[in-house]
């Protein structure tokens, strides 16, 4: 069977017309048209990547992201008909990994899910090759992709990962904002560098013991961000 995802949108033709095209490519598709029924659905089962619409009845898109990254950190997809910034930013904030505004042609789609299970499964890449990497007390194991502090575990998103473990495998080296958006979003994503800031922000809040005064995770002024190794 293939990979399982979950699409969560009220305008049932949307929701039709994706499952009928993912269906096609062997991934197993289950639907939810309600942000209570999507939230019941993420906590029931296991799913490699959900598509989640930003505006949904009773819980909304985003209040769906925040609980779903309270117990797991499957890759989110936001869905918006809205194109200002701040909503996409927000989406973000709440821990979604990447957003596509409506109306969405179902060949992006498709090629946004496979870049990011690409990027979260066992790739060719040294990075995820490596089991294990600790640094200054900071563990990453990359099989499981689970992050410790001690014996404590940080919860991250996907990308929050695939950051860290971009910065963790080169300690000391800087890598600009455009570098790091190229490498873990990919060069044809259409977000801006304020992305990596968010996404830095968020993964500081959650290893950092002071996130304005950081341990692991530097900002090289003008330049971009790095890993003290």
């Amino acid at each position: 069977m293939g990979k399982r995802v979950l699409v969560v949108d009220d305008e049932k033709l949307i929701v039709k017309g994706i499952r009928f095209s993912l269906v096609q490519d062997n991934y197993e598709v289950d639907c939810a048209y309600d942000g209570e029924e999507a939230l019941e659905m993420a906590r029931r089962k296991e799913y490699d990547i959900i598509l989640l619409d930003l505006m949904l009845p009773r819980i909304s898109g985003l209040d769906v992201c925040r609980e779903i990254r309270e117990f797991s950190q499957v890759p989110i997809i936001m869905l918006t008909a809205k194109g200002e910034d701040m909503d996409k930013i927000l989406g973000l904030e709440y821990g979604a990994d990447d957003y596509i505004t409506k109306p969405f042609n179902i060949l992006e789609v498709k090629a946004r899910i496979k870049a990011i299970l690409r990027r979260t499964g066992v790739g060719a890449s040294r990075e995820k090759r490596a089991r294990e990497v600790e640094i200054d007390g900071l563990r990453m194991d990359c099989e499981s992709r689970r992050v410790f502090i001690g014996d404590k575990e940080i919860y991250l998103t996907a990308k929050e990962f695939d950051v860290l473990a971009l910065l963790m495998f080169n300690p000391n080296k800087v890598f600009s904002r455009e570098s790091l958006l190229g490498t873990i979003w990919g060069y044809d994503y259409p977000g801006d560098v304020r992305t990596v800031d968010v996404h830095i922000r968020r993964l500081r809040e959650k290893i950092e013991a002071n996130p304005g005064d950081p341990k692991y995770v530097h900002t090289k002024w003008g330049v971009g961000y790095y890993f003290q190794g």
